[in-house]
């Protein structure tokens, strides 16, 4: 069994509600469709009803088990904007302005998701990242006591020795250009709870560097150990340390050489890069190199989750994130 039928078997123990905001698109209509019929997850498609159902008939797509909530409903319209308002009027919006921006499928979904009336969103597929993001952000908001909105990937490597039988968490990868020490830190405790979401193990985080323990002093490093010390004190219940090199952090050997008596070295699990460069590069070279299978960007640190897909996407990659988020959401609501 591979490792999305996993997650979507665990998915369809708790049936989460997932909103797709880009119900016009053929590859979301697919998706949708297939989801409903695996049973892992309920979906609904979000917009003019109308016009999804055109392009369903256009495309030879039956959409007759999916759910529409039609963008229109005056009612949840109402709801929405009052809602988007009372959120965003301490920044200058009004209510005008609160009714014309859920006009625009991703804040009326993600508010909805914001009000209890969902579980999460997935979309990405026709619009652009950061408006993804950004409608997320706005409408559902950060997870209490964490400052950024980050990502990972779970990187599932032929390497069974590494990790959790060979599969790692890799964050950030995707979204944060270089975050400061702070916002390094919350990357590495929303990865370490992702890791408990997705794994079901104890997260062992190596909060990554080009030293280890001190064999080179740096600004660069400097961040990396603050960043650690960080974690530590704000939750003391997640096995981390650093900074260390990448193969202090994965291989006991030399784990054990360069950072004797520490309890992550050689056998981390996740593996928290200091900027995007190293994330963006690291995780690719991972995919390529070692013919691993990367699954991401996940977005982690919003209250409630909702997820942003390549517009390259396939339908097949939309009904996997579906699944993703539906285990977010269990998480989320165990915590």
């Amino acid at each position: 069994m591979s490792i999305m039928e996993k997650f979507k078997k665990e998915a369809a123990k708790e049936i989460q509600h997932i909103l797709l905001p880009e119900g016009e698109d053929p590859r979301t209509l697919k998706a949708a469709k297939r989801v409903m019929e695996e049973g892992y997850a309920k979906v609904s498609l979000v917009g003019d009803p109308d016009k999804i159902s055109k392009k369903a008939k256009e495309e030879g797509i039956d959409i007759s088990k999916v759910d529409i909530i039609d963008i229109r409903d005056e009612k949840l319209k109402d709801r929405c904007a009052k809602l988007f308002y009372e959120r965003r009027k301490a920044k200058g919006i009004t209510l005008e302005e609160a009714y014309k921006q859920v006009e625009d499928p991703l804040y009326f979904a993600n508010l909805l998701v914001r009000d209890n009336l969902a579980d999460g969103t997935v979309a990405g597929a026709t619009n652009t990242t950061a408006h993804t993001v950004k409608s997320a952000i706005l409408c559902i908001g950060l997870q209490e006591n964490i400052s950024i909105v980050s990502s990972f990937f779970l990187m599932v490597t032929p390497k069974k020795e590494f990790g959790v039988d060979g599969t790692l968490i890799f964050s950030d990868c995707a979204v944060v250009p270089n975050p400061d020490a702070k916002q390094l830190a919350d990357i590495a405790i929303a990865t370490a709870d992702s890791c408990v979401a997705f794994l079901n193990v104890e997260p062992k985080v190596a909060m990554l560097s080009f030293s280890t323990k001190g064999s080179a002093k740096d600004p660069l490093v400097d961040k990396v150990v603050e960043a650690t010390q960080y974690v530590k004190s704000k939750r003391p219940d997640i096995s981390i340390d650093g900074e260390l090199q990448l193969d202090a952090a994965i291989i006991p050997s030399i784990g054990e050489r360069k950072a004797p008596g520490s309890n992550v070295a050689g056998r981390a699990n996740v593996l928290i890069f200091p900027d995007l460069n190293a994330g963006n590069i690291g995780y690719k070279l991972t995919q390529r190199l070692a013919d691993a299978e990367a699954i991401g960007p996940v977005l982690q640190g919003l209250d409630k989750p909702a997820n942003d897909l390549s517009r390259g996407c396939s339908w097949e990659d939309i009904a996997n994130v579906v699944a993703l988020t539906a285990l977010q959401s269990i998480f989320r609501k165990k915590e």
